[in-house]
């Protein structure tokens, strides 16, 4: 269901890369959610929650030095939606997930299809435009 397509590349390899992995992670939450052969989901929500905190750091930090490096105008409202990510992604309260394992999912893929889609196409595709 989560997959890179056309209209989300900016022509930027490392950043598109980067990108192409996040869309991965999502697409294995969204596979874990539609798995009913796995009832008891924490440990598997847990680990994609990590993985995408890890991954997402990373990520932004390369963004942001390559937006540095071409001197983008808008670097700074960039850092901002990326610390409001991370933010959202710390937040996540484990103790509630282990009984509400489902809507933890759900909250998590809705976060991750609204910030890749709009993030990308309308933050993400200035860079090296502006």
């Amino acid at each position: 269901m989560y997959e890179m397509k056309d209209e989300y590349y900016t022509g930027i390899e490392l950043i598109d890369t980067q990108h192409k992995e996040l869309f991965r992670i999502a697409d294995e939450a969204y596979m874990l959610l539609k798995d009913e052969f796995v009832v008891d989901k924490f440990d598997d929500i847990v680990a994609i929650i990590l993985r995408l905190k890890d991954y997402a750091t990373k990520h932004f930090s390369d963004e942001e030095a390559y937006m540095m490096s071409i001197g983008h105008k808008k670097l700074f409202s960039q850092k901002t939606e990326h610390e409001d990510f991370l933010e959202k992604i710390n937040d996540v309260n484990f103790a509630d997930m282990d009984h509400n394992q489902t809507e933890t999912l759900l909250d998590i893929l809705e976060f991750l299809n609204d910030w890749l889609v709009h993030h990308i196409l309308e933050k993400d595709m200035l860079i090296g435009k502006l």
